[in-house]
């Protein structure tokens, strides 16, 4: 039995601050199987660029263990239609996205967030990226960012 204490939490976010991209994986599984679980650290300014999971359509399940994050729900066109800020100790700790909803995160503060997908893992389909989203890494992606977390303390995602 693998088990998630608060000592993990706490590690996998300060591993998540030292890390370039300013998340780190923890996975439970591998990547030939068929449930996908893991948790995710991610801490503000880390960029996820907005995606999709189809073809093959995948569920995805999200739910906050520490920390505060929001899940943006974007339109095909790029539009921010809804922002769910997740808070364990809040009235919403997870949603369940169903494949073709155009999503990502914003970290609030220093988070971690379990993440439950369909598997088997296959880099080339696993997200679909949009392409009027900036990829990360680049400059835009840093601009955009500064938009979407600007949208969310808007939205009473303010730390």
């Amino acid at each position: 039995m693998r088990l998630i204490t608060q000592d993990l939490l706490d590690d996998l976010m300060a591993q998540a601050a030292r890390s370039e991209r300013g998340r780190v994986p923890y996975r439970f599984h591998e990547h030939h199987e068929p449930v996908q679980r893991m948790l995710n650290a991610i801490v503000p300014g880390s960029y996820i660029t907005p995606h999709k999971h189809v073809n093959p359509d995948k569920v995805e399940l999200i739910s906050i263990l520490a920390g505060q994050a929001a899940v943006l729900e974007f339109s095909e066109s790029g539009a921010v239609e809804q922002i769910y800020i997740l808070r364990p100790d809040g009235a919403l700790r997870g949603v369940d996205i169903a494949p073709g909803i155009v999503h990502n995160f914003v970290a609030i503060t220093p988070c971690v967030v379990l993440e439950i997908i369909q598997g088997p893992y296959q880099a080339e389909t696993h997200k679909k990226f949009m392409p009027w989203a900036p990829t990360e890494g680049t400059p835009e992606a840093a601009a955009y960012l500064t938009q979407l977390e600007a949208l969310v303390a808007q939205r009473g995602g303010a730390a």
